[in-house]
C-alpha cells in the first residue's frame, strides 16, 4: 500500500448508492474512494490538507482504502460555527 499526502480539490460523487462512488483530486492524482466515502464527504472539502493510502488501479486512478485529515475536518469546523 502507498501514501500520499496533499491538498483535495474537485470532489465530485460519481454513483449514487448505499456506498456511493467518490472521485477528487489529490494534488495533480485522480482518486478514488468508495469505502469510507459517506465519512469522507462529511470530513473533507476543497482545500483540505489529507494524507491517504491505498494503490493504483490499471488506469492510473488511486484507489483510496485509508485517510487522514490533517488539521480539523469539516464537521469540527461547523460545529465550532455554532457554537460561536
Amino acid at each position: 500500500m502507498q501514501s500520499k499526502t496533499g491538498t483535495v480539490s474537485k470532489v465530485k460523487i460519481l454513483k449514487y448508492s448505499e456506498r456511493p462512488l467518490v472521485f477528487f483530486k489529490l494534488d495533480d492524482v485522480s482518486c478514488l474512494i468508495a469505502g469510507h466515502s459517506l465519512n469522507f464527504l462529511a470530513d473533507v472539502e476543497n482545500g483540505m490538507n489529507i494524507v491517504i493510502a491505498g494503490d493504483y488501479n490499471s488506469r492510473k486512478q488511486f484507489i483510496v482504502r485509508k485517510y487522514a485529515v490533517i488539521g480539523k475536518t469539516k464537521i469540527m469546523m461547523e460545529i465550532e460555527m455554532m457554537k460561536a
